[in-house]
């Protein structure tokens, strides 16, 4: 009997071992590597909520990295989502979290993100990334039916020109705190940026943390209310971005450049789509006037201004925004009968 008990406890310590090993494996490496944890973390969170990452080629070989969830030709239009500057298509998952499961949902990276080509300045000014994104809404046969189209910060720039260039391919935009207006109240963010603009070489910008305590003072700003993150995963968010600080440098110079400063606010009287426009009500990137300012150019646009809520809407208040956009979303039905037709 002792022995037998002897052999079961011998046996429970080396499964025990066994288990402990690929634990401390991984705890050992998002410490050497912590970007490893966010990497782990958008893994899961796909997985579980059952989105696909798929790859889509132009015709010049360029690559769209993008992930997606359902089938086109349900009872409303597919929704394509844009993220703002120097974020990726994970930026939406608290956001699709929230989406009913049936509905037909893309999100893409956009130019020079993550896993789509990075190719250089001509593709990363604002008409320059609408090209892009028609190129990607081709690659994908999105254009076969009118889709809703959804953007973020500078993603909901790219959204609106896109509105403005390509009409017929919409069913409907929706506009988060979208960059390219003429603000009536300018935050000290864009009168930093005006700052730097006449010595650029003597300012960092604040969305390109290059230290910790940038990275902190950065989701101070884009979020009203302060992310108690624990430091491993402050750690890994700087790590995933350090990398890339030389190419996001260069995007933000191209947004900002005379070409694509007010590119939205130029092409409002082109936009003929229903419009939603969402606004966090504390938004310290881009002030909360600017819906004002759509409203007024298009008094017809839906707007809805969130309290308690800052620059990043999708990971502020996901529940509500994805509300919001399957309302405005589910009201522009589509049927095979309305077939887009595709722009020349």
């Amino acid at each position: 009997m002792e022995a037998s008990v002897a052999g079961l406890t011998t046996l429970a310590a080396l499964a025990a071992s066994v288990l402990a090993l690929p634990v401390l494996t991984f705890l050992t490496a998002t410490w050497i590597w912590p970007s490893l944890i966010i990497r782990a973390y958008n893994w899961w969170m796909r997985l579980k909520l059952g989105l696909t990452i798929r790859y889509s080629y132009g015709d010049d070989g360029y690559r769209f990295c993008y992930f997606c969830r359902g089938q086109p030709g349900g009872d409303t239009p597919s929704l394509l989502l844009l993220h703002g500057f120097s974020a990726s298509k994970d930026m939406w998952l608290p956001f699709v979290k929230y989406l009913p499961t049936e509905q037909h949902v893309l999100c893409v990276d956009m130019p020079g993100h993550e896993g789509t080509s990075r190719t250089g300045p001509h593709d990363y000014g604002v008409r320059g990334q609408v090209e892009r994104i028609h190129q990607f809404v081709q690659s994908v046969g999105l254009d076969k039916r009118p889709f809703h189209l959804a953007g973020t910060s500078m993603g909901g720039n790219v959204a609106g020109v896109y509105a403005a260039t390509y009409p017929a391919q919409l069913s409907g935009v929706t506009l988060m705190c979208p960059s390219g207006l003429v603000y009536p109240t300018e935050t000290e963010f864009i009168v930093r940026l005006r700052e730097m603009e006449k010595n650029p070489d003597e300012y960092s910008i604040p969305l390109i943390p290059s230290t910790d305590r940038e990275l902190e003072d950065m989701l101070r700003l884009c979020c009203h209310k302060t992310l108690h993150l624990p430091k491993q995963v402050l750690r890994g968010l700087l790590h995933n971005r350090l990398g890339h600080n030389r190419f996001y440098r260069e995007l933000f110079m191209a947004l900002v450049e005379e070409n694509s400063r007010y590119s939205l606010q130029e092409s409002l009287h082109s936009i003929t789509s229903p419009l939603q426009v969402i606004w966090g009500k504390q938004d310290k990137v881009l002030d909360v006037s600017g819906a004002s300012a759509l409203k007024t150019a298009i008094p017809q646009s839906q707007l809805c201004l969130l309290d308690d809520c800052g620059h990043t809407i999708a990971l502020e208040r996901p529940r509500m925004a994805a509300q919001l956009v399957m309302e405005f979303l589910s009201a522009q039905k589509v049927g095979d009968k309305d077939a887009v037709k595709k722009s020349s």
